[in-house]
């Protein structure tokens, strides 16, 4: 996509902090990090979600999340590490950016002060039970 940032980068157009990369998928530095190490995974053919993509390029991305993150943690000795991806401008993924990518958010204890924040609250039996009857029958008719 012409206009796509992430596409820019994967094209050698735009600069960027290069982590990994294969034929399919590409990690580099977030401009903005929320944390030291902060890195995006991207599939270098453009799809604006990861339900765009095809299972098998999901899954390539996710071994490069695995790989990736398993380098971090293993040079930062860190505490641990969220993962966000998110779909769609109300899921907050950045409207100028609509690539899917994953992000890969070190985390270093009570230090960095990240918060991913959400309040949820419990909900009851019966709305879980429909929610979950409702979403296995979908899953069942695609199979």
């Amino acid at each position: 996509m012409a206009d796509c940032v992430f596409c820019s980068i994967v094209a050698e157009d735009s600069p960027a902090y290069r982590l990994y990369e294969d034929e399919r998928t590409l990690a580099f530095l977030d401009i903005e990090p929320a944390t030291r190490g902060h890195t995006l995974v991207v599939p270098k053919t453009h799809y604006e979600t990861t339900t765009d993509m095809p299972e098998s390029l999901a899954g390539r991305v996710f071994k490069t999340v695995h790989r990736v993150s398993d380098a971090l943690e293993s040079v930062y000795q860190l505490d641990g590490f969220a993962l966000v991806q998110e779909n769609g401008v109300t899921a907050n993924q950045d409207v100028p950016v609509p690539h899917a990518h994953i992000h890969i958010i070190p985390r270093y204890g009570d230090d960095d002060a990240l918060d991913l924040g959400w309040s949820g609250e419990r909900v009851d039996e019966t709305t879980q039970q429909e929610i979950a009857a409702t979403v296995r029958d979908e899953l069942a008719s695609d199979a």
